[in-house]
């Protein structure tokens, strides 16, 4: 069973466009679709359609309509009420698949709250192989805050804890790979995220065009004590890079609809494949595959794992 915690879960709704926007103008949409939303949240939705075992956790009132949405969906979900509405995010899509995204901050969530919520992942991961961290964190909580849960989890279960999977940004990233009682058992940086780790900001575009860069600057983790490391380059595919190896995987070119969560679904292919006991490599080309076929759908949609492709996939070893 994959454990996913979204600390600010939310509505995401999708408006596609017939023309690129007009800023300023009044425009017609095309469609709107909304979808219970936030990195883990996506994530288990995602498992979820495909016929894997999951439990989303997110703090959030039992009649909120993300919940309600979640139901809709059978997904898995424990909640933790907190006395607000879930926040809603908007996503704007053009017609050549430019995506533009407004989030808003989320619930503030006090130090009671944080600690109800991390006695719930821990009662809730017993039995977990893996426990996804995903997706930003809202105003009250500390940066250091998923390394924490990670910490609290570990020193509750000892070897029965699970892998743990990290998938945010900025400082919560940051502060995952220094705050946990050893670092996580897998990351998901995309190159702009991966270039803020190793302090060179400057190389995320760079790092999104060379595999074989990215691959160098992923083993700086590695070495550092995270296991693994699946960084996404968007339409470039992806890269894995451990103690072992390096690799690189790329779908051939599909046409996008929207970028939104198909990083997540790039992690939850990645998952589904180790769930089933393949191979590393394999485990890459299933994340690009999955990766792929969620910008081929419109809005937030995530793709069944008989829908991907994942035989359209190229998968090259590195030299790093």
């Amino acid at each position: 069973m994959i454990v996913t915690l979204t600390a600010n879960p939310s509505m995401d709704r999708t408006v596609e466009l017939e023309h690129e926007i007009k800023r300023g103008a009044v425009q017609r949409a095309v469609a709107a679709a909304s979808d219970p939303g936030g990195k883990g949240v996506n994530i288990a939705r995602a498992l979820t359609i495909s016929g894997f075992e999951t439990i989303a956790v997110l703090p959030g009132d039992n009649e909120d309509p993300v919940l309600a949405s979640l139901k809709e969906a059978e997904v898995p979900f424990v909640n933790m009420p907190i006395g607000s509405p879930i926040r809603s995010n908007i996503t704007v899509v053009e017609p050549d698949g430019t995506t533009t995204k407004i989030n808003a901050p989320g619930e503030p969530l006090n130090d009671v709250a944080q600690q109800q919520l991390t006695r719930l992942m821990i009662k809730e991961t017993i039995d977990a192989s893996w426990l996804v961290l995903a997706g930003s964190l809202p105003a009250g909580v500390p940066g250091d805050y998923y390394a924490v849960v990670g910490r609290s989890i570990r020193e509750s279960l000892g070897e029965k804890a699970p892998r743990i999977a990290v998938d945010t940004s900025g400082v919560a990233l940051r502060d995952a790979l220094v705050g946990l009682d050893g670092m996580p058992n897998l990351i998901k940086p995309n190159s702009e995220e991966l270039a803020e780790l190793v302090g060179k900001l400057e190389m995320a575009d760079e790092l999104e065009d060379s595999p074989e860069l990215t691959a160098r600057t992923a083993k700086e983790l590695v070495d550092r004590g995270v296991e693994m490391v699946l960084a996404t380059l968007g339409g470039n595919g992806a890269v894995l890079v451990t103690k072992d190896g390096a690799w690189h995987a790329v779908h051939a070119p599909v046409k996008v609809r929207s970028t939104v969560g198909a990083g997540d679904c790039s992690l939850a292919g990645f998952l589904i494949a180790h769930e089933q006991g393949k191979t590393l490599p394999d485990c890459l080309v299933q994340a690009v595959a999955h990766g792929s076929a969620a910008a081929s759908l419109p809005g937030t949609q995530v793709p069944t794992l008989g829908s991907t492709t994942p035989d359209a996939v190229t998968l090259r070893q590195l030299d790093f």
